[in-house]
């Protein structure tokens, strides 16, 4: 074997003058920047090239291994310091299947192994990263595979989903339970009959799946997957790879890999894009993480006592603003949307990154596809230690433009407001959330029938697109909405909770905005009244399969919901100027109702003058509407696109109590 390395590196480690290659810096802002593709193992059958980005390093190693876990290195390589901050070597040989650490030496300290920052495979638990040809990780097909059309980001209805609670339920009938090929499976369906799975996805309609963290966290021990261990995965290790406690074999680093790939293209082929939930805000670990063990200090903000800062209330928070942690982002993000065709990207506590950054991300993702779609958090746990005004806050969306943040004013006033379980809003009847609703309605934009009242106002209007405003109700954090509604009526009998779910989404997918519909909410899931279960046990956290028979009501009306959705684009117009000429809020003396009319054939829609009221009072309500003769299609808890439910004629519509009504003339 030929290990090609500077002899001069060698003398100096034999001689100990370790300190010609550490160099001191006054700040942050000095540190090299590396332009080339930050890549730390290139493999080929002939050589295998290593490099690792350690400015501050007197030393750098590699450490070969056998395995993925345990054993002793049975090779160290010193590398070579080359330019900016990069430090390499090159092993003359075929290390198909080995393994290998990184070790850095500051201040005549080792700082101890890490796969490096940017491991593209690893072992179990994500310790050594390994050695091997990402092609040869393909499935079948994996090279034709295509991302299903998108012509316009206004075409896309979210359903987010952690991978253990929508297929761990025996009822579903699903083989790999937990797992990334759960969405591999047709055919699948509960004793009943009810299709579960993959098959549920394309019965249900939704354009995209979105994935609660896939990539390599810390919280679940893969080596001991016999017990059962439950987390959201918000606890980064490895980013770009996928965890192993979603594979069949964590232990074979090109399982994790394959079995990912395979997911993703089923779920193509199914006509569904794939949505992954990335957390760069934040490690698992600070002291010890790979990041922190590579360049001390640099990927992590500090506050003015000089101590890590904690914006994400996980114990730090990352540098994007940083050069080489913002070319880190882009490159991961890149990396995940070509090597695994991902089709986008949720930014968990995207108000802790800055707006350079990304747009930075919105730039690079644009060259690959622009089609693939970004959206975050538009808030931070704590106070991050930049600027407001540099951050990529909800209320700096406007400067962000492809990029959608969550609504959480629309979120509170359709449920009630984040913090007090015990508070409804307008869902459940509580008077004063109009405004939000309206705001919700029109996708966030501004709109002159939008904060007219004096008294009842939205904050602030945040987007320039309604394709920036993310529209939901209940998601993975706090209560999901069936908890809620448990929460804010106690006394509801199931069919108030029915009637009051199929309100709520009503007034979701017929925002302007993105819809987004957390699993399990279509056939009334609840978690035990349990809010943060990160890391409650299956039995609060699975999809009980057997509601989607208990409750088909309401899956029914949700699917016929994305399907009017689907074929009338005057509710996904997709841009503020026709929204604020076609839409018109209809007037109502009454509190708790919403109503408004797509005037004309917005987008060439097939309907004409279509009329959605929304009554959230337990009385019947009578909304004056323009003349005409309507055909009424939905009423009453139920949506008929096909036949209907007969005509109205005149300026009267009458809508029951805690309903929708939908009609068009």
């Amino acid at each position: 074997m030929k290990i090609r390395c500077f002899i001069a590196m060698s003398m100096l480690a034999l001689c100990g003058c370790n300190h010609s290659h550490q160099k001191a810096y006054s700040s942050f802002d000095e540190y090299p920047f590396f332009e080339g593709k930050w890549e730390e193992m290139v493999y080929s059958p002939s050589e295998t090239k290593f490099a690792l980005w350690a400015p501050t390093a007197q030393e750098v190693r590699v450490l070969l291994y056998e395995e993925g876990q345990g054993g002793s290195s049975y090779r160290m390589i010193p590398m070579e310091a080359v330019n900016d901050g990069m430090w390499e070597a090159v092993v003359n040989e075929n290390l198909a299947g080995k393994f290998y650490t990184f070790n850095v030496k500051i201040d005549d300290v080792w700082q101890g192994d890490t796969p490096g920052v940017m491991a593209k495979a690893v072992g179990v638990n994500g310790d050594r990263a390994a050695i091997l040809d990402l092609d040869s990780t393909d499935p079948e097909g994996w090279k034709q595979d295509v991302r299903p059309s998108l012509k316009s980001f206004a075409d896309i209805m979210i359903y987010e989903m952690h991978h253990r609670d929508f297929s761990i339920d025996t009822v579903a009938g699903i083989r790999n339970r937990g797992k990334f090929l759960a969405l591999t499976e047709e055919g699948t369906h509960t004793f009943l009959g009810e299709k579960t799975g993959i098959d549920h996805l394309k019965e249900l309609g939704i354009t995209h799946v979105h994935l609660l963290p896939s990539f390599d966290f810390s919280s679940v021990d893969e080596t001991k997957l016999e017990k059962p261990q439950y987390n959201w995965g918000y606890d980064p290790k490895n980013y770009n790879v996928p965890d192993g406690s979603y594979s069949t074999d964590p232990y074979r680093p090109e399982v994790r890999i394959r079995e990912f790939k395979q997911m993703v293209m089923a779920l193509h082929k199914a006509g569904i894009r794939v949505i992954m939930d990335v957390v760069y805000n934040h490690t698992a670990l600070t002291k010890g993480s790979n990041f922190e063990r590579t360049v001390p200090g640099y990927f992590y903000r500090t506050d003015e006592e000089g101590k890590f800062a904690n914006a994400s209330g996980c114990g730090n928070e990352t540098a994007s603003d940083r050069a080489m942690m913002r070319k880190y982002m882009v490159e991961s993000v890149v990396y995940w949307a070509t090597e695994y065709h991902i089709d986008g990207f949720r930014f968990d506590l995207m108000g802790i990154h800055d707006i350079e950054t990304m747009k930075a991300i919105r730039a690079a993702l644009d060259k690959v596809d622009p089609t693939i779609y970004i959206y975050g958090e538009g808030w931070a746990a704590g106070k991050p230690q930049l600027p407001e005004d540099q951050l990529a806050m909800k209320n700096n969306t406007y400067q962000m433009p492809g990029i959608a943040a969550f609504s959480d004013e629309y979120r509170d006033s359709l449920r009630g407001a984040w913090g007090d379980d015990s508070k409804g809003a307008f869902v459940i009847g509580k008077p004063g959330h109009e405004a939000g609703i309206k705001f919700g309605i029109v996708g966030g934009v501004k709109h002159p029938q939008v904060n007219t009242d004096s008294v009842h106002r939205v904050p602030k209007i945040w987007a320039n697109q309604p394709t920036q405003f993310i529209s939901y109700v209940s998601c993975h954090d706090d209560l999901c909405l069936t908890d809620r509604l448990k929460t804010t009526l106690p006394k509801a009998s199931l069919q108030e909770l029915r009637t009051l779910q199929k309100l709520a989404e009503t007034a979701v997918f017929t925002s302007q905005g993105v819809p987004f519909i957390f699993a399990g909410d279509e056939v009334l899931r609840d978690k035990k009244g349990v809010a943060n279960s990160y890391n409650s046990p299956d039995e609060i956290n699975a999809i009980d399969w057997r509601n989607k028979t208990h409750n088909r009501e309401v899956f029914d009306y949700i699917k016929e919901l994305i399907a009017m959705r689907k074929a009338h684009p005057a509710f996904r117009m997709g841009d503020a100027d026709l929204i604020r000429k076609h839409l018109e809020f209809i007037p109502v003396q009454a509190t708790n109702v919403v109503a408004f009319c797509l005037k004309g054939n917005p987008c060439g829609d097939s309907w004409r003058n279509t009329v959605v009221v929304l009554n959230a009072r337990t009385e019947p309500i009578t909304v004056t509407v323009p003349e005409g003769l309507y055909r009424i299609v939905c009423k009453d808890g139920k949506i008929d696109l096909k036949n209907g439910f007969g005509h109205a004629n005149g300026g009267k519509l009458t809508v029951g109590p805690r309903s929708a009504m939908i009609a068009h003339q």
